[in-house]
């Protein structure tokens, strides 16, 4: 099953969406901070990162962009409180943007859809490899 690191400051909301992502039968971790989502996604990353965008301040975004600069195929989906940013130029490579809530359709649908892209995106690269060819597979 897919590996879930769900990056939130606040333990409350960790464990509520964890317990709701393990009955799916996803393996999830969880870090608070930006030191310990580094512990969950160096050198073997997760397959997908939930962030909350504060972290004790605007460290989300800082985090976001290493994880996007380290691992540009990794799907990372926004977790947040507020809707104001959405629309934001630094989470333009975001794989999906969700407001926090107690109804995890939304969150449970885009997640499907990352790990899907992801997936594609894999298949891709390997059929590439296969053909012994030298190529640079971009998935969007």
């Amino acid at each position: 099953m897919p590996k879930i690191l769900i990056v939130d400051d606040q333990t409350c909301i960790q464990e509520l969406i964890a317990k709701n992502l393990l009955l799916e039968g996803y393996e999830v971790a969880t870090a608070g901070d930006l030191d310990s989502a580094k512990v969950h996604l160096y050198p073997s990353p997760p397959d997908l990162v939930l962030l909350d965008l504060y972290l004790d301040g605007p460290e989300g975004f800082r985090l976001f962009q290493d994880i996007k600069r380290q691992y540009s195929h990794l799907p990372v989906i926004i977790l947040t409180a507020y809707d104001s940013y959405r629309e934001d130029a630094r989470l333009s490579k975001a794989d999906g943007y969700v407001v926090k809530s107690t109804d995890f359709h939304e969150l449970k649908k885009k997640i499907v859809e990352a790990l899907i892209s992801r997936k594609t995106c894999r298949l891709r690269v390997d059929s590439e490899a296969h053909r012994q060819e030298v190529r640079v597979a971009h998935c969007s």
